[in-house]
């Protein structure tokens, strides 16, 4: 009773199986449950022990050696088959030993209850005394996300690998915010409502995206998203009505940079929204997370993707990556299957900087969580580029790096 899964269980009892329903109602008295067991047990041992210091009296009478074996006989009959026996049978089966002893025990409960009662009344109150609490229903003790991750690993026998992988990716949506899988600031494709006619409907023809971020004069001053379903209507006569144009954007919608992902999914599902702006605690933007950048945290990479997000890996022939320095430390670690650490620093840029604690000159090269990095570009006081040395090759070709 005490070995059998409660998960599966609770499993029986949802398939309407009638001695699941048993069982688990016995497990939510566990105290009746456990002092009738007891009991049971107790005294079928002392009267098994009494009976057979009964027949040593008749048959020997009061001989000292006869009671001594008597008394290890009984001790280890009961030691082998009321004790380790059955306790390991039902710890190997506890699900078909369970289910159909609760057939048994229900009337034992119901036999025993006033013993019982007294028995559980004395030991609650000395509980009291001691400052004990105790919690008689089991299925009322809460599961921690770590102990749910380790069901998910335990369960691998059970589940196709790819189904596993979403299920981890879902549990670790709480720990995840938008700030780790958001779009940064410069790789955003936005169109800025003060330029040229010509250049605002190039800008809107050539985009490769259903919804523009459309800012003022400087990127970071959003002031609408636009539907492209909804510019076709205003290129009907050949021009483009700018005042028209303002009139169509949707109110931006912002997002704090720690808010976590799994909240930011259940919003946008209220907000019936696909696209968010992540802005700091000054309100500066910082980039933007759609709805797509969440699902393939969890179902992992879609096959679509625009020209802005491709060309971001070069692998050479002798097995190392050419690297975008601004590329996300969590889509390395997807795509690549590389482990470099999510602390703190988001990019591979980030990354470098915070190791070196200075901006690193072209030439440069480190080793970062066991990876040899060598900077082949750099700009602005950021890593353009770089070069990565997986593990394996590593290994194969013994490539020297100083640190």
């Amino acid at each position: 009773m005490m070995a059998i899964n409660r998960h599966r269980l609770s499993h029986l009892v949802r398939k309407g199986n009638k001695s699941a329903k048993l069982t688990a109602q016995l497990l939510g008295k566990i105290d009746k449950l456990l002092g009738s067991i007891l009991l049971g047990n107790t005294l079928l041992n002392v009267a098994a022990a009494t009976l057979t210091e009964f027949i040593i009296l008749r048959l020997y009478g009061h001989n000292e050696l006869a009671m001594l074996i008597g008394t290890l006989l009984i001790t280890l009959m009961l030691l082998i088959f009321s004790e380790i026996l059955p306790k390991i049978i039902a710890a190997t089966y506890p699900e078909r030993v369970a289910l159909p002893s609760s057939y048994l025990l229900t009337p034992l409960i119901t036999l025993f209850h006033p013993v019982v009662s007294v028995a559980g009344g004395i030991v609650k109150g000395v509980l009291w005394l001691m400052r004990i609490k105790i919690q008689t229903d089991q299925s009322k003790q809460k599961i921690t996300m770590e102990e749910l991750r380790g069901l998910v690993l335990d369960a691998e026998h059970f589940l196709p690998r790819k189904h596993q992988k979403m299920l981890l990716n879902l549990v670790d949506l709480e720990r995840i915010t938008v700030n780790d899988v958001m779009i940064p600031r410069n790789q955003i494709e936005s169109l800025d409502i003060n330029a040229d006619h010509d250049t605002l409907r190039q800008q809107i023809i050539t985009c490769h995206h259903t919804l523009l971020p459309v800012y003022a004069d400087t990127p970071g001053n959003i002031i609408g998203i636009l539907h492209l379903k909804r510019v076709a209507a205003l290129f009907q006569d050949g021009t483009l009505d700018v005042a028209q144009l303002r009139e169509v954007l949707n109110e931006p919608y912002f997002i704090p940079s720690d808010t976590p992902l799994l909240q930011q999914l259940q919003q946008f599902q209220e907000r019936h929204a696909r696209l968010g702006l992540v802005v700091d605690e000054y309100g500066e933007l910082l980039g933007l997370v759609t709805l797509e950048n969440i699902l393939e945290e969890i179902v992992g990479e879609f096959t679509t993707q625009s020209p802005s997000q491709t060309g971001k890996f070069l692998r050479h022939e002798d097995g190392s990556i050419l690297l975008e320095g601004g590329t996300s430390l969590r889509e390395l670690n997807r795509k690549l299957g590389l482990h470099l650490p999510l602390d703190s620093a988001k990019t591979l840029n980030g990354l470098i900087l915070e190791h070196l604690e200075d901006i690193p000159e072209t030439g440069t090269s480190l080793k970062i969580a066991g990876y040899p990095i060598e900077i082949i570009q750099t700009q602005d006081r950021i890593v353009k580029v770089a070069r990565l040395f997986p593990q394996q090759i590593t290994k194969k070709q013994g490539v020297a790096s100083s640190e």
